[in-house]
């Protein structure tokens, strides 16, 4: 009988004991933000309804409770004080300072993507993850909301546009000067340039799948060669997202999306979507850059 007290009373202080390490008021005040405790999961999150830009979707008025808030969740860490996961909700003017911020913040960014069709403005979600100490991953959240805010100060209603809107008369990309930079043979058509680089994996049946197959990384160039615009997609392994973003983002690229493409493969791979707009040979520099970034990690 005592041996059954014993051992109820130790998994009822368990989890306390497990999760004693976790300071929730640091928490809230590095983030700048209340949450709530969930002692069997000893997980304390924070939240951050976005009621400050009403969102339409199908036509109805959304409320934050239906899924339009922010969040991060903190946890003890294993190889570091603490860990944080979250899912912020950005407009598209939002996404890519919130991005950097994040980023530079020692925060890894693991997804971007939609939740909603027919929502206006559009709404994307962007999730975050990091291992630290309470105060830098407190404080990187607390950037991401600060730089949110600072942008709806700035404007309340989102942009629609990344800048001046994008409409060449005619195309006329010099891809000589692009695979000479790039150390590729692309295609063009119609004054465009595009090129594509394969990888390959291997899916659970056996099949190794490449180039043609979707595995590819590959960038298209539209206008001139002095107001150009790029947009492709990045095929990445997971440990080469972070390096990638950070990468693109230094040189003022506009991440889009991060996303897999399908299931089971090995290793695995993850795809980012990009736009940029410049000179077409700055655009394809920074590409060569980002190139060499991923190619060091592999």
């Amino acid at each position: 009988m005592k041996l059954k007290i014993a051992s109820a009373l130790i998994l009822l202080v368990a989890p306390v004991l497990a999760f004693a390490t976790l300071d929730t008021a640091k928490i809230e005040t590095a983030t700048g933000l209340k949450g709530a405790l969930n002692a069997a999961e000893g997980v304390f999150k924070v939240t951050a309804p976005r009621n400050d830009v009403k969102v339409g979707v199908d036509g109805w008025q959304m409320p934050p409770f239906m899924g339009l808030t922010s969040w991060a969740a903190f946890k003890d860490g294993t190889k570091a004080d603490a860990m944080v996961m979250g899912d912020l909700v950005l407009f598209q003017d939002e996404v890519n300072p919130v991005m950097s911020v994040a980023l530079e913040a020692g925060l890894n960014v693991t997804a971007l993507h939609n939740h909603f069709f027919y929502d206006e403005p559009h709404v994307f979600f962007m999730h975050i993850e990091g291992e630290g100490t309470l105060e830098k991953l407190g404080g990187g959240v607390k950037a991401a909301f600060d730089k949110i805010k600072e942008i709806r100060a700035a404007n309340p209603t989102p942009a629609k546009l990344f800048g001046a809107g994008f409409a060449p008369a005619s195309h006329a990309i010099t891809g000589k000067v692009i695979d000479e930079l790039l150390g590729t043979k692309g295609q063009a058509k119609d004054g465009m340039f595009k090129i594509v680089i394969g990888r390959t994996t291997k899916m659970s049946c056996g099949c190794e799948v490449g180039k043609d197959m979707g595995v590819n990384t590959w960038a298209a160039f539209a206008g001139t060669d002095d107001n150009a615009v790029v947009d492709g997609d990045f095929a990445v392994a997971e440990s080469e997202l972070q390096p990638v973003l950070k990468s693109l983002r230094a040189d003022g690229i506009n991440i889009v999306a991060i996303h897999h493409h399908m299931t089971t493969e090995e290793p695995r791979i993850l795809f980012l979507h990009y736009w940029g707009r410049g000179k077409a040979a700055d655009l394809a520099g920074s590409l060569k850059k980002t190139f060499a970034v991923q190619n060091a990690v592999k």
